[in-house]
């Protein structure tokens, strides 16, 4: 049996942004450029759903062009190697651990390359761009479309499932996030106190800090892999 048989990691947008996946809360990032409740609550939705549109239908496109990165993949090769199970928790909405080959794998804020159908609950694979008259593939009614992307004010997605996963963690690992965004921010707790070992790889501390048992900083594509090359080498 390996010395970690269940993993848990939750990723953030510290992973994605050497590949060219813009942060929110940075000085540079999104929020500095953007106010979210124009943008990403259902009240700016419901105010104004072509600037809501135009926001995400820029970021689909601009997804076209970044491709996953060294951290993406030790992920997915933790995944492949790794002798017992491992889930990966990812708060961002690019789909660059499915690019780099993960598969168990939980989008709890949602995913930007698929759209949901506000009136039947439908959910589609979508790639181009979205209006307040896309018809809704399934239902065929326009206006209802959205992206399927978990807004300010909305409970994240598959939530029973990831405190499932986590109650039951011998290893938890946080990579890229900020520690202050709830829920995810709590993972660290639940996970402690279910008698994990709890490790923080970050471009620099996070606030929950505190809470892990073991940390590494520096950029993502030089902690994850060594983290992750480390874990295998142990016989995890």
């Amino acid at each position: 049996m390996p010395l970690f048989e269940r993993i848990v990691v939750l990723t953030g947008a510290g992973i994605s942004a050497e590949s060219g996946v813009a942060t929110f809360r940075d000085k540079d990032g999104i929020w500095a450029k953007y106010d979210y409740r124009d943008v990403a609550t259902p009240e700016g939705f419901a105010r104004n759903p072509r600037l809501v549109h135009d926001f995400y239908n820029a970021r689909r496109r601009a997804h076209a062009a970044i491709m996953p990165n060294a951290a993406h993949l030790a992920l997915a090769r933790l995944e492949r190697e790794h002798a017992g199970h491992v889930t990966l928790v990812t708060q961002n909405i690019d789909a660059l651990h499915e690019a780099a080959g993960s598969r168990n794998l939980i989008h709890m804020h949602g995913e930007i390359l698929k759209a949901l159908c506000a009136a039947c609950g439908a959910r589609h694979a979508w790639t181009g761009d979205l209006s307040p008259e896309t018809d809704c593939p399934a239902c065929a009614k326009a206006g209802g479309m959205r992206p399927d992307v978990v807004w300010f004010g909305e409970m994240p997605y598959h939530m029973e499932e990831i405190g499932s996963r986590l109650a039951e963690a011998d290893l938890f690992v946080s990579i890229g996030t900020s520690g202050n965004v709830y829920p995810a921010a709590g993972f660290v707790a639940e996970a402690r106190a279910a008698g994990a070992h709890t490790v923080e790889l970050n471009l620099e501390p996070s606030e929950g800090l505190s809470f892990f048992a073991e940390a590494m900083h520096g950029p993502a594509t030089r902690v994850v892999p060594a983290y992750v090359a480390r874990l295998l080498a142990l016989g995890v």
